[in-house]
């Protein structure tokens, strides 16, 4: 008997023990592991890039090679801005001068100056205006040889409610002397790109 009584208390001590170590375990104890976070299935944002604008700061000035011929040419216009809208008819002045290298005393003429308006956006270039075209009048044309100069206003009209800027083709043909007081001529053409923004202001009533 005495010996089944060891038993038991034995089996009684280990039961005891067992259960003291059943409590948690350290690493459940422990922080639970983050999660990943859950990415938005929202579009991005595009935003539009900026519309370029030759004239935003009133005007701009270039200067252009037509063979021996420099050409300092001026633009501007005399609408605001904010006024370039669709509809409104978008005026664009020019004036230039010439000089010629070297300069031996033969003259230089302007035969006639182009103006094509191509309007469009950033996902659409949308059909050219009608082009505007000054024809000089008198024989050989007009004298632009510094200090004469050309001045001319052309006209954009209406374009596309879509359109956001305008590019401005100008050329401009020229004759020049091949030698002073000779009756034969060189031509010479120069081109030149003027981009304009237009105003997204129709519904307000700005145009004009």
């Amino acid at each position: 008997m005495r010996t089944m009584r060891l038993a038991a208390a034995t089996a009684l001590l280990s039961a005891v023990v067992v259960l003291s170590g059943c409590g948690p375990s350290p690493w459940a104890l422990q922080s639970p592991a983050p999660t990943a976070p859950v990415e938005s299935s929202a579009p991005p944002v595009v935003v539009a890039p900026p519309v370029e604008n030759d004239l935003s700061s009133g005007s701009t000035q270039r200067d252009l090679n037509a063979g021996a011929v420099k050409v300092a040419v001026n633009y501007w216009s005399d609408l605001r801005m904010d006024r370039w809208t669709p509809n409104a008819v978008k005026p664009v002045s020019l004036s230039l001068v010439t000089t010629i290298t070297p300069n031996d005393g033969q003259k230089v003429y302007l035969q006639k100056a182009t103006m094509l308006a191509v309007p469009a956006n950033a996902d659409e270039t949308f059909t050219a205006l009608a082009p505007q075209v000054d024809e000089a009048t008198v024989k050989n044309g007009y004298l632009v040889l510094k200090p004469y100069s050309y001045s001319q206003t052309f006209n954009v009209g209406q374009v596309p409610a879509d359109a956001t800027y305008v590019t401005l083709q100008f050329t401009y043909d020229f004759l020049v002397q091949t030698k002073p007081k000779a009756d034969e001529y060189a031509k010479q053409t120069a081109t030149d790109t003027v981009t304009v923004a237009i105003a997204q202001q129709a519904a307000s009533g700005t145009d004009g």
